[in-house]
């Protein structure tokens, strides 16, 4: 989306909150609203099963040269990189293939989501409104949870909310820290850290872009020469945010590896 100048002043209006609160398009099923946020979720969404699709249909042992084994190849070295970097240099062999379906589909789906943000046409990312980060962080925790009570039923709760070696005396103010760090700032800052990325980055790309077509069409003459300048931010920033939404979703699933891993460790 594009910031808009006044019709009639010329007057420059940066970019708003309010593009993130699109108007909506249609009521799917007659009562679900779908605005055009929702429409890149599923387009990114069908690019993610597609491409899997087609990675994964007639697999070969060695995938060979051609396209359909070039095709192979990529699927395979992006599991391999969640497989290798994440789920089993965290959780070990044994539980990394465990959870890797679940740390697979986390970052991928981030990826993708994210990467909209920067493709002409949509401008914006998939994961720039709360729905989306907020699920993940609760899918995430859930899992945690769920590995925490699968390896140790009894006891992890009793290990999260009471840290052995700690006097008795200092429970009193050692749990209700341990309790909100764990059980409620951990799935905030998950859902905040990916939100606020991908908002801000989707501002100053519109802020940066905006301004080259402010300068260039609005203004004219000289004013042209700082379209330049703001268009080489506006790319550079477009660099920049490609770089961000790879390593938000490598972030996000990373932590929800090493929430796992403490949650199957020895202790609990």
């Amino acid at each position: 989306m594009i910031a808009k100048t006044a019709e009639d002043g010329g007057e420059f209006h940066g970019p708003s909150i309010n593009e993130f609160f699109p108007e909506t398009l249609f009521n799917l099923f007659g009562v679900i609203p779908v605005n055009r946020i929702h429409l890149i979720q599923f387009l990114a969404t069908a690019i993610i099963v597609l491409l899997f699709w087609l990675g994964t249909r007639n697999m070969r042992v060695v995938p060979g040269t051609d396209f359909r084994g070039r095709r192979q190849g990529l699927v395979e070295m992006g599991l391999d990189f969640v497989r290798v970097n994440i789920a089993e240099d965290l959780l070990g062999k044994k539980d990394g293939q465990r959870f890797l379906p679940i740390l697979t589909t986390i970052f991928f789906m981030v990826l993708f989501f994210n990467l909209t943000g920067i493709i002409p046409f949509l401008n914006i990312a998939g994961t720039s409104i709360v729905a989306v980060p907020l699920l993940l962080a609760v899918v995430s925790y859930a899992t945690f949870i769920y590995a925490g009570i699968k390896k140790s039923p009894k006891n992890f709760f009793k290990n999260s909310l009471f840290p052995s070696g700690v006097p008795w005396p200092i429970y009193i103010i050692v749990t209700p820290i341990e309790l909100i760090s764990t059980f409620v700032i951990r799935p905030v800052t998950l859902t905040l850290r990916l939100l606020m990325n991908m908002m801000v980055g989707h501002l100053l790309l519109v802020l940066f872009f905006a301004a080259t077509q402010f300068f260039l069409v609005t203004l004219g003459g000289w004013w042209s020469a700082l379209a330049v300048g703001s268009l080489a931010f506006g790319f550079v920033f477009t660099l920049f945010e490609l770089l961000v939404a790879v390593l938000q979703a490598y972030v996000f699933a990373l932590l929800t590896a090493v929430y796992i891993q403490l949650a199957v460790a020895e202790e609990h």
